[in-house]
């Protein structure tokens, strides 16, 4: 029997003792609005919603049943970029908008999913780039809520 979600409900915002499983997801699969998934116990569960939703780590999926199914971000392979100083850094930033990539803000560093062709233009353009793995949680776009 396949679970349905039905909506996404934010850390702190559901009792723990509602939560009766946990997945495991990547960037791309945390901003699904239909998909289906299988938990760590195996059950399938399809995520139905209305539109697409940014699940961040700690979020969880709201079942029909009223139980949830908790949602932990997955470690990606990631670059992590520094500059020495902001305003190399800030522009390192518009570079990386300019190419609508997704950017994770992090203080004094910027993460994305990692790019070679992208790590190269960041040394050029005088950054630092670091092989990560670690969750992404890139920032929402200014349209977006959560």
């Amino acid at each position: 029997m396949t679970l349905r979600a039905t909506r996404i409900l934010e850390a702190g915002d559901y009792a723990p003792a509602s939560v009766i499983d946990e997945i495991t997801l990547d960037y791309d699969r945390r901003h699904r609005r239909r998909l289906r998934f299988v938990t760590q116990a195996g059950d399938e569960i399809l995520l139905d919603l209305p539109e697409a939703v940014h699940i961040r780590d700690g979020d969880a999926m709201a079942m029909e049943d009223g139980t949830c199914i908790a949602v932990r971000a997955a470690a990606e392979k990631l670059l992590e970029i520094a500059a020495p100083d902001n305003d190399t850094l800030a522009r390192l930033a518009w570079h990386l908008g300019n190419r609508h990539l997704a950017v994770q803000f992090l203080p004094g560093s910027l993460r994305i999913l990692h790019d070679h062709v992208i790590a190269e233009m960041i040394l050029r353009l005088g950054g630092r780039v670091a092989e990560v793995s670690a969750p992404f949680d890139p920032e929402s776009g200014a349209y977006h809520q959560h």
